[in-house]
Parts: C-alpha cells; sequence; structure tokens
C-alpha cells in the first residue's frame, strides 16, 4: 500500500522541506520505496537533493499545468535510493493559469494515480501558504497531513487557520483527510519556551504530536547547501538522531495501524 502524506503549515521556515528530505532518507535507508513531491515554487526539496531547479526539463509543473504524465518528471538518486518530483520557480505561476481548470484541486492527486502505486511512501512538500497548491495537496493526501510546528510562541498563532483549512478540505474535497502527526521542530533545549510550546501543544494536540522532537542543528541547516540529506552529511549528529528515530516511529505506527484495519 502507498501511504501518501502532505507535509504542510502555512508559516515559512519551520521545517516542511527539511523534514520531507530528511524523513524520506531514512524511510528510503529502512528498505522503503520512498518518492518525495515538491509543490513549492521556492523548490528547496529539489536543491536540497542536489538538482539545479532553473535547469530541469520536466517537473511537477508540467504534470500539474499540462497535465503531462508524472513519470516523465521522477528523479533518482541513486545514492540515496530517493526519488523525486522536482519543482521549479515555473510553478509560481500555476495558480493562476489553473483557474479556468476544470477539477483543478484533483490535479495532483490524478497524476499520483498513475503514478505511484508502487512506493510505498509519498511525502509531498507543500509551500508555505493555503494556497491552490497546498489544496491540492491536501486533496492527494490519502492518509493525511504531518505538521511540523516551530517550538516559538508565534507558531502555534497559525494551526487555528490551518485546523480549518483542514477541515475545509475534508468536508469538500477529501473525506479521509486527517491530521497524521504534528512535528515539533527547531527545539532548543536551553530555553524554558521552548519547552513550554512542546507541553502547550501536547496537551491540546495529545497523541497526535510525534514523540520525536527536532532540535534546533547548525548540521541540518549545513546539509541542504552540499545538497545531501543530514542521513549521509552528518549521520551521527543530534538532527540526524532524531529523524531516524522520527521514521522509526512512522514505520511503527503505519505497520500497527494496517494490522488494526486487517484485523477489523
Amino acid at each position: 500500500m502507498t501511504r501518501i502524506y502532505a507535509l504542510v503549515n502555512q508559516k515559512g521556515g519551520v521545517g516542511k522541506t527539511t523534514t520531507a528530505v530528511n524523513l524520506g532518507a531514512y524511510l528510503a535507508q529502512a528498505g522503503k520505496k520512498v518518492l518525495i513531491v515538491d509543490i513549492d515554487p521556492q523548490a528547496n526539496a529539489t536543491s536540497s537533493l542536489g538538482l539545479d531547479k532553473y535547469d530541469l526539463e520536466t517537473t511537477i509543473y508540467d504534470a500539474l499545468v499540462r497535465e503531462a504524465p508524472l513519470k516523465h518528471a521522477i528523479w533518482r538518486s541513486p545514492e540515496l535510493g530517493i526519488f523525486l518530483v522536482p519543482s521549479s520557480p515555473d510553478l509560481a505561476g500555476a495558480e493562476v493559469e489553473l483557474v479556468g481548470a476544470l477539477a483543478r484541486e484533483y490535479r495532483l492527486q490524478q497524476a499520483l494515480e498513475l503514478a505511484v502505486s508502487d512506493y510505498a511512501y509519498v511525502l509531498i512538500d507543500c509551500p508555505p501558504s493555503l494556497s491552490l497548491l497546498t489544496v491540492n495537496a491536501l486533496t492527494a493526501a490519502a492518509h493525511g497531513v504531518i505538521i511540523p510546528v516551530q517550538c516559538e510562541y508565534l507558531a502555534l498563532e497559525g494551526l487555528t487557520q490551518l485546523h480549518q483549512t483542514i477541515e475545509l478540505v475534508r468536508a469538500r474535497l477529501n473525506p479521509q483527510l486527517m491530521i497524521r502527526g504534528m512535528l515539533m521542530t527547531m527545539f532548543d533545549g536551553r530555553t524554558n519556551l521552548a519547552q513550554q510550546v512542546v507541553d502547550e501543544v501536547r496537551r491540546h494536540f495529545g497523541e497526535r504530536v510525534f514523540k520525536a522532537v527536532i532540535p534546533r542543528s547548525v548540521r541540518l541547516s549545513e546539509a541542504p547547501s552540499h545538497g545531501q540529506p543530514i542521513s549521509t552529511y552528518a549521520p551521527r549528529s543530534a538532527g540526524a538522531l532524531a529523524y531516524a528515530a522520527l521514521a522509526q516511529e512512522l514505520l511503527v505506527s503505519d505497520t500497527d495501524r494496517t494490522k488494526e484495519k486487517t484485523h477489523a
């Protein structure tokens, strides 16, 4: 079964791309076939895996706007075992171009349906906005959303609006949509505020918050400039250990959910 998760938060700089790339790398390291879909016009996931976003023949733009087969845009990293549908700055104009398109909210879902049956995981890296591109990701996210939450007070303010958007998409476009998990990122153990934010999110969302907590890490910030995930750039760093723990937590949880459905 292919599990499709969207990594979403309308606030920028909270770790969506970092999580998509590094979670994907550790899932691949665990033997899972992983596809990362970059639908952010900034194309940070694309750059983080060493591709030049200005020099790509086929990207997610072609699949969404021109309805080209998604499989033609898939790139593979032989070293990492990760597959990627790259993005490019062209995607910035996609929302305008899709204004009059039929079933425009389903473009990504339709593209994925024809191309991802042999992947264990599809991770969709969303832009930092509640735009049509994000709505496409939420509509396509058959198994829920993963929400990175920065361990700072202001990060909490946007969660209400994001939750409302998720509810709206669930009601109108994707009845299966749910919050798969909230991930606390950029945790600084030297401050009381960081722990207070973690405690507050856990109090409100309970078991929907992942146990793994991603620390603020220089190594995590450096890795994209080398075109590598943390698993190869600094595998013994605190950030690497945290993302390895997250991947293991997700794998165990997904296995348990599958067993529950089988016995139901």
